[in-house]
């Protein structure tokens, strides 16, 4: 494992570290946790694209609805893309 230095704005700084003690861990297991999570986004540019799909609803996601309840939309978009 490799020791680094960051520098966060005071507010992102408070937040991670109520989120640590809410959850009683150390600050680096949420910015390790945090970052693991970031990564996931951005495949390796080595690797074959794979196709999109819908995002699924996780707790702590960034998703403000849940997808499933729009799979009428996402059909049409689907259908029109496939014209």
């Amino acid at each position: 494992m490799i020791r680094t230095q960051i520098q966060l704005p005071d507010p992102l700084y408070r937040k991670l570290k109520r989120i640590a003690k809410e959850r009683d861990w150390s600050l680096a297991e949420v910015v390790r946790r945090s970052a693991e999570r970031f990564v996931e986004r951005f495949p390796d540019e080595g690797e074959a694209p794979v196709a999109w799909t819908f995002p699924t609803v996780e707790p702590a996601e960034d998703f403000l609805a849940d997808p499933a309840l729009h799979h009428p939309e996402v059909d049409a978009v689907l259908a029109r893309s496939s014209a």
